[in-house]
This record gives C-alpha cells, structure tokens and sequence, in this order.
C-alpha cells in the first residue's frame, strides 16, 4: 500500500461533520413543525370578522326590558278584555315541532355530500350555519311521531340522524 491509498480523518473533521449533521438535522424538524402549523391552519374555519361577532351579541338590556314595558318594537300581545260570564277554554298545548340533524361539520364539501346523499334518498334537506359548523337538517319540521319515522329510513340509508326540537 502506499502513502497516498490511506485517507486519514482526524477528530475535527469528525466533530465538524456530526456538528453539521445535528444542524440540518435540527432544521429539518423545525420546517417540519412550520409546514405542519400552516397546513392545520388552511384547514380551520375562517375567523369571524368584528361585524359578525357584533350580530352574535345579545340585545342591550335596555331593549330587552323595553319588551316586558310595551314600548319596543316587539309588543307584546295587547290585552283582551274578558268576560267574567264566557266559559274558559282550556290553553291548547302548542304541537313541538322536530327535525332531523344528519350532520354537523365546519367542512363544505362533507355538508354538501351529505345534502346530496339525503336528496337521493327522497329527503329535502337545509343547511344551517351556527357558530361555525354547518349542520345539515331535514327541510320540513314536523311532530316527534313523524320525525322518528324519517329517522329510520334514515338509518337504513346509511345515516345517524338525531331528532332537533325546532324552535
């Protein structure tokens, strides 16, 4: 063997190589995490902007007591006079009204096929926006009896539907 055929390494350039290692290894996980955070944030809803999170407030307290005294624009009922004599009829309880719920998902695309998958199964349905989900209900309310009827047809076409008092 000759002189030249050997490499030597010394333990600098050892310490050098692993020190450079150890860096592209550090930057490679710290990109990593970066790309990860912006991609779970594509995928969050959109942030409400100042008006929208205004429309969400309850009245002020001024206007909801303006109701109970008569002077706000949402009167209450105006008195009746009664007659002593005249028989009372007793108070009908009003029907509560149902609907089905098939899904609830801040996803359009899930909402949509979910809509669609219901449409082909002979059910009109709604999509209500609340607090940043889109839940996709049937279209048409109606009473507890009727409701838990839809809810299984429902059932054997493939959905877990879950009965919502309208109100």
């Amino acid at each position: 063997m000759n002189h030249r055929d050997q490499i030597s390494i010394g333990s600098q350039s050892i310490l050098w190589v692993a020190g450079v290692g150890v860096g592209l290894l550090t930057l490679a996980f710290v990109l990593g995490v970066q790309v990860g955070k912006q991609s779970a944030a594509l995928r969050r809803p959109a942030q409400k902007g100042v008006e929208e999170e205004l429309k969400d407030l309850p009245e002020p307290l001024l206007d909801q007591l303006k109701v109970f005294e008569g002077d706000g624009p949402d009167k209450l009922v105006p008195t009746q006079k009664v007659d002593a004599a005249a028989p009372k009829e007793p108070a009908k309880p009003e029907a509560e009204t149902w609907t089905l719920q098939l899904v609830a998902t801040a996803d359009t695309t899930e909402a949509r096929k979910a809509a669609d998958k219901a449409k082909a199964a002979g059910f009109a349905t709604a999509t209500v926006k609340d607090k940043g989900q889109l839940k996709v209900r049937l279209a048409k309310p109606a009473d507890r009896a009727t409701i838990d009827k839809a809810a299984e047809k429902l059932k054997k076409a493939g959905f877990k539907p879950f009965a919502v008092k309208v109100e």
